[in-house]
């Protein structure tokens, strides 16, 4: 069965901008939030954000419906790709318990040691981790190679 990393976010006041709605930028921060839980969760003390982890190479974002103040938000959060030194998580924001996201955002991330400056494989221990908690999973190899 597949885990489901759920995380409620508090807007606030500050998370709004002229229009009455929340300001396209939050939801970066929405998802920096959600990814860091995510990663607490499936790889614990594997990770190490000083020595070893994971950089952001590119992200892409998805306005699908306004969110305002009064909403209550969740993000949803999973490991849609993995690669030899890459991976790409895709998360989702759901308003008041509607069923179609109001944001999608797809971040790749490459494994990268913090010390030497520069990029390597995925850790076995972490691929084992991601991928029992993401059965479904799309191994791909060509992702990368950067």
């Amino acid at each position: 069965m597949k885990n489901e990393h759920i995380i409620p976010v508090q807007i606030r006041f500050n998370d709004i901008d002229l229009m009455g709605h929340v300001y396209n930028a939050k939801y970066q921060e929405f998802f920096d939030l959600a990814r860091i839980k995510y990663f607490e969760e499936v790889l614990g003390n594997l990770i190490s954000w000083t020595h070893k982890g994971l950089i952001i190479a590119s992200v892409k974002t998805d306005y699908l419906q306004s969110t305002f103040l009064e909403d209550k938000i969740e993000v949803v959060s999973h490991v849609s790709s993995l690669g030899e030194k890459s991976l790409t998580m895709t998360q989702q924001v759901f308003k008041n318990g509607q069923t179609e996201p109001v944001a999608i955002g797809k971040t790749t991330m490459v494994c990268f040691d913090m010390k030497k400056r520069i990029s390597e494989f995925i850790p076995q221990k972490w691929r084992e981790k991601l991928i029992d908690y993401e059965p479904d999973l799309n191994i791909n190899q060509s992702v990368g190679k950067l």
